[in-house]
């Protein structure tokens, strides 16, 4: 079983950042069993300068194994699919 690694860049504050670590932890609860496993990150971009300058205008930015899935609001339906397809 491949591990996943999701990051979520936002900042405090941030009231797309809520609802995308919502829509994150909800699609993850709901992932079927044999499904990859997910390891959630967060990094805030007022505690890291490269991340505010590469992201401040796309906040919130979610990555996955270090790759933008999307920026600004996460649609479960494409973060459910790219998750299983990264098995």
């Amino acid at each position: 079983m491949t591990n996943v690694e999701l990051t979520l860049i936002g900042k405090p504050g941030c009231h797309l950042c809520d609802d995308a670590r919502d829509v994150i932890r909800s699609v993850i609860a709901e992932l079927p069993a044999g499904a990859p496993a997910v390891t959630i990150g967060e990094r805030n971009i007022l505690e890291d300068a490269e991340l505010h300058d590469r992201y401040v205008e796309e906040i919130p930015v979610v990555l996955i194994d270090g790759r933008v899935h999307t920026y600004w609001r996460v649609d479960p339906a494409r973060l459910r699919t790219a998750l299983l397809g990264a098995e």
